[in-house]
């Protein structure tokens, strides 16, 4: 039995310190070393105070910023820790009457823009934490973002633009804008009012 027992002890303890201590320190290290910004979050920082994640999403809801895609997360939108959809299939009328809400939410902050609603700006991803928006959902939203704000939409159009991510190798996947990011440049060009 004790020729059993001492050896059991000494490869749990030795496992314990190579997978509980020395490898994790190490992955953490090369991570520090080789891509810092990822490993520490690919935080925003704004007047040196992170403001958010290049990777997670946030609520915008003033007609001063340009809206963000919905969260289905719970409790509350865009929460990392319960990355989820909402798994409402098209038929599902809870999915319809939020969506018609969200419809309705957009009118009513822009009455005047009769275009279609993009459809990512109605609708939940299947993580629920996109921060990107497609190129329609933030063309759809530049006149309104510019009356409120006071700016010139040429200049809204600009910075757009400028916030656009283009397709992986120009044609993998779709051109993308960064709302958090974008929003950000608007504040700092904005006179008009704007809340979050």
């Amino acid at each position: 039995m004790n020729t059993q027992l001492r050896p059991a002890l000494v490869l749990f303890a030795v496992l314990s310190l190579v997978t509980g201590l020395v490898y994790p320190l190490a992955v953490t290290g090369v991570a520090q070393i080789v891509m810092p910004e990822s490993a520490n979050g690919s935080l925003i920082v704004k007047d040196g105070k992170p403001v958010g994640s290049a990777l997670i999403g946030q609520a915008f809801s003033d007609p001063g910023h340009f809206w963000s895609r919905p969260s289905a997360t719970s409790p509350m939108p865009y929460n990392a820790s319960n990355s989820a959809g909402s798994n409402q299939g098209p038929t599902h009328p809870a999915l319809s009457d939020a969506v018609q809400a969200r419809v309705a939410a957009l009118r009513a902050a822009d009455p005047g823009n009769t275009a279609p609603v993009p459809v990512d700006l109605v609708t939940a991803s299947a993580s629920g934490l996109d921060p990107h928006i497609s190129r329609a959902a933030a063309d759809y939203q530049v006149a309104r973002v510019a009356r409120v704000r006071g700016l010139p939409e040429s200049r809204v159009r600009e910075l757009v633009e400028q916030h656009t991510e283009r397709p992986l190798l120009g044609f993998i996947g779709e051109a993308r804008v960064h709302v958090l990011r974008l929003n950000l440049a608007i504040d700092a060009q904005a006179t008009g009012p704007a809340t979050r």
